[in-house]
């Protein structure tokens, strides 16, 4: 069985695709970057509009993750069995405004700050039930997207 290269987009064995990859730097790295601003700034608007008490469960984190993770799973069914998709919408969606959206790094300060002595169970309870939710997520996304959207013949 022939090795499959690790990003499905660009096979670097190819002299040609290798070429793409500087080739299209500026307007990829262009789309990542707009598209993050645009998910950090949904983010940071959550955050506000939820902010999480001293001490108490970090909800609005929660639920950015794992509503995150689960239109990661809808958009990689979309961009690689559904639609013959634009080559920036990925990068854009997925890794831009997904990728500033989710907060994995939050997650792990927030869980830091629960652990004082009276907050400990929360913070093992809020670690686990993050990834647990997220993983979750992701594989429910994908799921029922590839029940209720159409493959497309030609992908």
């Amino acid at each position: 069985m022939p090795e499959e290269p690790l990003d499905p987009d660009v096979d670097l064995r190819d002299p040609v695709q290798q070429r793409e990859l500087v080739r299209h730097r500026v307007s990829v790295l262009g789309v990542i970057a707009l598209g993050g601003g645009l998910g950090a700034l949904a983010r940071y608007g959550l955050a506000q509009a939820f902010p999480t008490e001293n001490g108490g469960f970090p909800w609005a984190t929660f639920w950015t993750n794992v509503a995150g993770c689960f239109l990661i799973g809808v958009l990689m069914v979309l961009v690689t069995e559904a639609w013959s998709a634009h080559r920036l919408v990925r990068p854009f969606l997925g890794v831009g405004v997904l990728g500033g959206f989710t907060t994995f790094s939050t997650y792990a300060v927030e869980a830091r700050n629960l652990l004082q002595p009276d907050t400990v169970p929360l913070a093992f309870g809020y670690l686990g039930g993050t990834l647990a939710a997220a993983l979750l997520a992701v594989l429910l996304g994908h799921a029922i997207t590839r029940k209720l959207v159409p493959v497309e013949a030609a992908v």
